[in-house]
């Protein structure tokens, strides 16, 4: 199996993917403000196999039919979509969120679990700064 090739920016379609998902999770407000840091967010890098075990969700087969169509893009060579995640909290017992990419978080389990995943993470407590005057810097996410 190649490895796994990645796009430097997560696709348009991710964010509203993402939004959709947290809906079950969060009101309107939260979601915007969560989709705001995704996008602002800077790419980081995590292993396959930690993204899976913070989120504390199951690897999904590969006859898992989105995961079978990644796992052919893999193979084909095309880049995957960068992984938005939502942090989770470890003195809450709250989980780390796949807002968007689980099934190419286990398509490239399958390749290899220490596949490095480009991923954006944003910290649910965080609120976008407002700029001290029109136009000025606001606070970047991790």
């Amino acid at each position: 199996m190649p490895d796994v090739r990645w796009k430097n920016d997560p696709e348009e379609h991710d964010y509203p993917a993402a939004a959709a998902y947290l809906g079950l999770l969060a009101g309107p407000e939260e979601i915007d403000v969560l989709v705001g840091l995704l996008r602002a967010a800077r790419t980081r890098h995590w292993k396959a196999k930690d993204i899976l075990r913070a989120s504390g969700l199951p690897l999904l087969p590969v006859d898992n039919p989105h995961v079978a169509a990644d796992l052919h893009k893999i193979a084909g060579r095309k880049a995957l979509s960068p992984v938005l995640l939502i942090r989770g909290d470890l003195t809450s017992g709250r989980a780390l969120q796949i807002a968007d990419g689980y099934h190419r978080v286990c398509a490239s389990y399958h390749t290899d679990e220490n596949t490095d995943i480009p991923c954006r993470l944003v910290d649910p407590g965080t609120r976008p700064t407002q700029p001290a005057r029109p136009g000025g810097p606001a606070a970047e996410q991790e």
